[in-house]
Parts: structure tokens; sequence; C-alpha cells
């Protein structure tokens, strides 16, 4: 496998194959499910996932925050009265309780993620019965050989939390930074200094926690590359072990409180192009290695060591460490991904606990993966993770003839190997420095629902 170390920065390539796209945490994409699926197919999977004996992956949606953020397109519940936010843990307990007697007590869980909305809203002592009820249904893993992982906003957090994150097994944070510029941070009304940010790390590293990751957002409204360099210093100078840094996707029609953003002040294309090609271009000066998908770490990171030695994952958290796991989700708007389906949660609060009180697990709708759906999977995973694929691997996986099977795939590929994009081998295809930043598009190729839902579905540009 090659080693993403590195990409090139092709502003023609750019300019034409940049479209809208989507970003691949599942394939296929969330918008191809439906509310045909219910509960007796995602129980069928769970008895199939057992018979596998794979290791679990657990997330939990926890979907409160105290303040908004106008950017944000998370299914989150905005509230300053904390005390919501214990009727839901409760259904959420019952949840967890209600999967676990279905799955097998034995399977480890080798990846747990807590996500939101802002899990760290809820308290310590509610953080406690959660996990507590947790590892009363499912075989936690005690040796710290987990990757245990929560998001947090720095500025609506304690410090001592830390501890108390650490206490309960969590072993990576991840942090939503956004920008630290203050016309930026009203804009949006996001608020997190740097100082607060550097306790929070600090607090991490004497608590022992594996990984620190942060996330940033380019193309907020007043930024500018400018601005931006100044929060990019601020962020090398913390030093995180992961950096994600996203392209803000401006769509208030989808996601009602994008109307609070002034939409004069966000950047031109140009320039969110130009903080892109400049950010990539520093964060790989300072040592950081593309993992891809606006994804970097360091070297010596988890993520980047197994992207090196070819067992690099992908799932609906993004890029994962931990691959062959079936993901089981808790919550509100979670999303299953269990044998050969996928399966979502009531999107609704109200829909989700009344499913829960009526004694129901609370799937909504879902999507039974064909074997064709399964191969593409696997094909444009192979592709977002190493940048190449082997073909015989391929074939024998799923006992095909790749070059037949994907005849047309790989002629609509010929105009991309001329671009410079892809390298297509006999027997394999690569993706070139000059690709890298392109993978969503040439995975689209594999993609057997885009062109017919394109017109339907609005999707970010790539980049």
């Amino acid at each position: 496998m090659t080693t993403a170390s590195s990409v090139v920065w092709d502003r023609q390539l750019i300019d034409r194959y940049d479209l809208s796209g989507p970003r691949y945490t599942s394939y296929p994409t969330a918008p191809q499910f439906h509310e045909q699926f219910g509960e007796t197919e995602l129980c069928e999977a769970i008895v199939r996932s057992n018979a596998s004996g794979r290791p679990l992956s657990l997330y939990f949606h926890i979907p409160f925050c105290s303040t908004v953020c106008y950017y944000c397109a998370c299914n989150k519940i905005i509230t300053a009265n904390r005390k919501r936010a214990m009727p839901y843990l409760e259904r959420l307990m019952i949840e967890v309780a209600r999967q676990g007697e279905l799955f097998d007590r034995s399977r480890p869980v080798h990846q747990l993620h807590w996500g939101g909305g802002t899990p760290t809203y809820i308290s310590d002592e509610e953080k406690r019965l959660l996990m507590a009820a947790t590892r009363e249904h499912f075989n936690l893993l005690d040796d710290d050989s987990g990757e245990y992982s929560i998001e947090i906003h720095p500025g609506d957090m304690a410090v001592s939390t830390i501890a108390c994150l650490r206490e309960l097994g969590f072993n990576r944070l991840s942090m939503g930074i956004q920008d630290f510029d203050p016309t930026v941070q009203q804009a949006v009304n996001r608020f997190n200094s740097v100082e607060e940010v550097r306790a929070l790390v600090n607090a991490g590293h004497a608590e022992g926690f594996h990984s620190i990751s942060m996330d940033l957002i380019y193309g907020l409204p007043h930024q500018s590359w400018a601005t931006f360099e100044r929060t990019l210093d601020s962020i090398i100078e913390l030093g995180p072990d992961r950096l994600s840094v996203f392209n803000y996707a401006h769509l208030p029609h989808l996601f009602k409180v994008q109307k609070q953003i002034d939409e004069s002040a966000l950047p031109s294309a140009a320039e969110k192009l130009l903080m892109m090609e400049r950010m990539t271009q520093v964060l790989l000066n300072a040592g950081y290695v593309y993992i891809g998908m606006d994804h970097f770490a360091r070297p010596d990171d988890e993520l980047a060591v197994a992207q090196r030695n070819g067992v690099l994952q992908r799932n609906f958290q993004g890029y994962s460490t931990h691959g062959g796991c079936d993901l089981v989700a808790f919550g509100v708007s979670a999303i299953s991904a269990i044998d050969n389906v996928f399966a979502q949660n009531h999107k609704q609060i109200e829909d989700y606990q009344t499913a829960i009180d009526n004694g129901q697990l609370p799937v909504a709708r879902g999507f039974e993966l064909s074997a064709d759906d399964l191969l593409r999977q696997e094909v444009i995973k192979q592709l977002i993770c190493h940048f190449e694929l082997q073909f015989a691997e391929i074939e024998q996986q799923f006992g095909i003839n790749f070059a037949d099977y994907f005849a047309e795939e790989l002629a609509q590929l010929q105009p991309m190997a001329a671009d410079g994009l892809v390298e297509l081998g006999e027997r394999s295809m690569r993706v070139t420095l000059g690709g890298r930043l392109l993978i969503r598009r040439i995975c689209m190729t594999f993609d057997a629902y885009i062109n017919k839902s394109r017109s339907e579905i609005r999707y970010s540009k790539i980049i």
C-alpha cells in the first residue's frame, strides 16, 4: 500500500472536477435509506452478525447543546436547561439494554464513540450512568486497547471533566475548534479561545489520552487565508495528533439555522480554494501526513500507521483504525451498520422516545445491501482509505472478473487517467498525488446510485 503522506495541488484539475458529491462515510449513502426497512430486518441482521463473531463498534448520539452554532448540520437540541438530558438518557439506557439482549455478550467492543450535539453537555454523574449501563450490557475492553473517543466543545467544558472522561475509559478526544478568529466566531456563534483549548490539551496529555484530534472549518463568514493562517499557526503550536479541516457547505434550505449566517460575508470560491491549498501545504510542512478527505495526522498516530499498514477503515464517524466491526448505534438519528444492513433511528426526539416507551427498537428506516452494493462498498472504501486498488484482491473476495464487471466504470475513468488523476494498470488502479484531493469524484464513478439521484439530492462540493 502507498503512504498518503503527500498531495499535489493542481488547480486545473480541481476546476475541472470539483463537483458536488457524497462524503462516502457509507455506501450506499443515507439518501438511499427507506422506511420499508424496520425492526424485523434489523433483528435478522443481528442474528447473522452474531454468527460472524465480529467485534463491535458502539456509537452514542447525545443531541443537546447549550447554544447553537450557526453552521451546524447535526441533529441537535438547543437548550440551556440541562435537566432535559436525563429523560433522554433514561431512554438511551433502555435502548442499550434492549439491544444488548440481542447481541452475543462475548463480542468485544473495539471502538466506542460519543457524538452529538455536545456529549459533554451532560453532567459527569450522567456520563458515569451511561457508561455503566453500556458496560453492563456490552463487553467493553478494560485494557485501554480499544479506540474509545468523545467529541468535546472546548468553550463549554470544565478542565476537570477530562479526568472523569479518562476514568470512564475514553482514550481519544475530538475537539471542535472551527476557528480562533473573534470576528468569525461572532459570525457563527461558536466561541473557544486558544487558552481554553491549551488547558484541555495539557489535561488530556496529563491524563494519558492516546490521541487528541481537532476539527476546523474553512469557508465560514469573514474568513480569508490571512485570518485562517493565524488559526493554523495556533493549532500547530497546540500540536494535535489528528486534524480534520472541513469545507463549510452553506445549505440554508436544508439546515434552517444556517439562515443566521450572512451570505454576503462568506468567502468567495477562489478564496476557499486558496485556503485549502495553503492550509494543506502548511500542515504537510509541519510534518502532518495527508490521510485523505480533509484529514491529517502525525506520522506516528494510529490513523497514519493504519494507513501505512493497509488496514485503515472508514465508517459513519469518518476514518477509523479498527476495521471488521459491526457498528451498533444508539440515540436519536443514529445509524447502525450491522452485517449487510444500515439502520437509522428516528430523527425526532419525540418519535425516538415514543418508540422506546412502546417497547420497540427505535429504527425508522434503513437499507439492506445487495451483493453489488457490498462489492462497490469495498471498492470505494479501498480507494478512499488507500488510494489504490488491486483487482485480484477484489476478484478473490467477491468471485468476479474486475475488468468485465466494471468495464463501464473503467471506461469512464479513462478521461481521468488522461488528465492525471488516476493511473490505470492491467490489474490495478492508483490515485495520483494530484488526484487525491478529488478522491470523492473518482469514487463517484463506482457509485451505482449517483446518476439516478443527482437531480434529487444536494451534496456538498468536493473541495
